[in-house]
């Protein structure tokens, strides 16, 4: 795994569950617990191959901190909550990591301890970023297109990347995720797509989130191209922000035809940064189950974390 310039607490997964079962079994048979084995397969929804194989022992396997949303009236008790599609921490799992979510919470030791007690960071998609970050003198009709934005998730994200660069951790940045990344390091974004861009591409395709909408140009000897083995791919589409000014630590991996950057990579003269980085746009977690070929960055995303 990866080291740090700090000593990292070693992360013991305690449950008082798991401790009474393993209490229980003791007391019903001489064998150890840790010679069982679960046998646990992964398939990704709507295919037939089993992707992942038997699923090893959790402490074998590198532990991926996924961020999330909030959901205003949760499930529960009807008050803010964990927002995160499936989709991400299946793509995990079926990659070969194990997910562990992580709320949303602003306070700076949280997000220090988290990062620094997993093996890498996904950042994923949802609200709008709130525009004081990389749009301060944005007019009006453009503040009126940003959609619901969640302060807390900000300053939790942009402290989980501090420790990701200081802790030199594998990032996986997606959609939102790639719109914070290059906020972070002094980047700009289109507000509005719409607004801004009226002759580009239809962007925000939320009824086929699942598919590919268009088409990216994928930059020659990127890690992008390298991992998909294309010059050019299709992608979902379901944004209606984008990287503007790409920030100086970062290149882009590829655009769509309308120019939006679709994939950015540490700059070469920046390649050092970090053992493994790849940001995106479109969402390669709900393209994996039915498009085979997106699955290489989750595995090879999953093997840089562990290292």
């Amino acid at each position: 795994m990866h080291s740090s310039p700090r000593s990292a607490p070693h992360l013991a997964l305690r449950s008082p569950a798991l401790e009474a079962h393993r209490t229980r079994r003791a007391l019903r048979s001489p064998l150890q617990f840790s010679r069982l084995s679960f046998p646990l397969t992964w398939q990704w929804p709507g295919t037939t191959s089993d992707c992942a194989g038997f699923v090893p022992a959790m402490n074998n396997r590198p532990l991926i901190l996924i961020t999330s949303g909030a959901q205003v009236s949760g499930a529960e008790f009807a008050d803010v909550s964990i927002s995160l599609s499936n989709a991400y921490p299946r793509a995990v799992v079926a990659a070969g990591g194990v997910p562990v979510v992580a709320a949303c919470l602003p306070e700076a030791r949280y997000a220090a301890e988290a990062v620094v007690r997993c093996d890498g960071v996904l950042l994923t998609g949802g609200e709008d970023i709130q525009p004081e970050l990389h749009s301060p003198d944005a007019p009006e009709k453009l503040r009126a297109t940003v959609r619901v934005v969640e302060p807390e998730r900000d300053v939790f994200e942009l402290q989980c990347l501090r420790e990701v660069f200081r802790h030199r951790k594998p990032l996986f940045a997606i959609c939102r995720g790639h719109q914070l990344l290059n906020v972070a390091f002094g980047g700009t974004l289109i507000v509005d797509l719409p607004t801004q861009r009226p002759d580009g591409l239809q962007h925000r395709r939320m009824d086929r989130k699942d598919e590919p909408v268009h088409d990216i140009a994928l930059v020659r000897g990127s890690r992008l191209a390298r991992l998909l083995r294309a010059a050019r791919v299709g992608v979902n589409s379901t944004h209606h922000q984008a990287v503007d000014r790409v920030a100086g630590l970062f290149a882009v991996a590829a655009r769509s035809a309308d120019g939006v950057v679709e994939a950015l990579e540490l700059a070469p003269e920046h390649a050092g940064a970090l053992p493994w980085l790849l940001s995106v746009q479109f969402h390669p977690e709900r393209l994996a189950p039915r498009h085979p070929r997106f699955r290489a960055l989750f595995r090879d995303f999953v093997r840089a974390c562990a290292k």
